[in-house]
């Protein structure tokens, strides 16, 4: 079995796999099919060595995936409403993506990094230490209250089951284990690389980063928050990525327990069709870059 890491996303009524060279949908359809789709994987990570470098691959590793889970979720959404007879659009434009790379990323920034920046500083604050704490703690409040309030929302329910399991996939496959649902079904929904943890360690870190910058005016406050992001970004995925290939490290596993914890909020127990879609995704994954064969790729329930 190859150590190449495999990640991955929920999405309506599906889930994404992704491995080195390839990412692959599947989706439950209206009918009850599971329709799947894969791509090729282009990184701009092979054309050079500097794209390579730590902190930097991190940047490029968080683009990248943003990309593919835009238009896998849009993927998704055209099979959601699908019309019997209907053919799905599974192409996403380059517009688009770009359109909806700008909304989100924008959105996020507002709300977890300009918004407790401005809070604070509203705040009679003086001191450089407590001025970078407090800022902390409010971003953290704010998107711990966030997924506290999403995950309230029913429609939200199956994107989550899907969730846990692309986690319990993942985690059965890199134990090793045969990919059937019922067998499936015994492994954790928490996985160290998924990316509400991730989400996380961008806000913990922040705290560390900005403590260099002390409590500056506020045009380069909010300018220091949006500009400094990326290499936020990059010192999380380098500590995701230590972290998923060290889960056997208890002092480790520790340390990031918080950042497991917050994933609770995110995922729900999946049926058994559920954990289905999410094998063929991975099988589907894992036929096209070679490492399975095409018998291994059929999906069985055990009796």
């Amino acid at each position: 079995m190859s150590n190449a890491p495999i990640g991955g996303q929920a999405v309506l009524e599906g889930v994404m796999m992704r491995g080195p060279s390839t990412w692959a949908l599947a989706v439950r359809k209206p009918d009850g099919e599971i329709a799947e789709v894969n791509r090729p994987i282009h990184s701009v990570m092979a054309r050079h060595w500097l794209f390579r470098l730590p902190i930097v691959r991190g940047i490029i590793a968080l683009g990248e995936s943003l990309a593919i889970g835009f238009r896998a979720l849009a993927i998704s959404a055209n099979y959601a409403a699908q019309e019997e007879g209907q053919e799905v659009e599974t192409e996403l434009s380059r517009g688009a993506i770009i359109f909806a790379f700008a909304i989100a990323i924008g959105f996020a920034v507002m709300l977890f990094k300009v918004t407790p920046a401005l809070i604070t500083n509203w705040l009679p604050i003086e001191t450089t230490g407590w001025f970078v704490i407090v800022e902390g703690v409010i971003r953290v409040s704010i998107f711990i209250l966030y997924l506290l309030i999403i995950s309230l929302l029913p429609d939200l329910r199956r994107v989550f089951e899907y969730h846990a399991a692309e986690h319990k996939v993942i985690n059965a496959y890199e134990a090793g284990e045969e990919l059937v649902p019922e067998r499936v079904q015994r492994f954790s929904l928490i996985h160290p690389r998924c990316g509400t943890a991730f989400l996380l360690w961008v806000m913990v870190i922040a705290i560390f980063v900005f403590a260099f910058l002390g409590k500056p005016s506020l045009p380069w406050l909010i300018a220091s928050r949006i500009l400094l992001l990326p290499v936020i970004a990059g010192l999380a995925y380098e500590l995701i990525r230590f972290a998923g290939r060290h889960t056997e490290n208890r002092v480790l596993m520790t340390f990031l327990a918080p950042g497991l914890w917050l994933q609770r909020l995110t995922t729900r127990q999946p049926t058994l069709d559920q954990l289905e879609v999410s094998i063929r995704a991975l099988k589907e994954v894992l036929h096209v870059e070679g490492r399975i064969t095409p018998d291994e790729r059929k999906v069985e329930v055990m009796a």
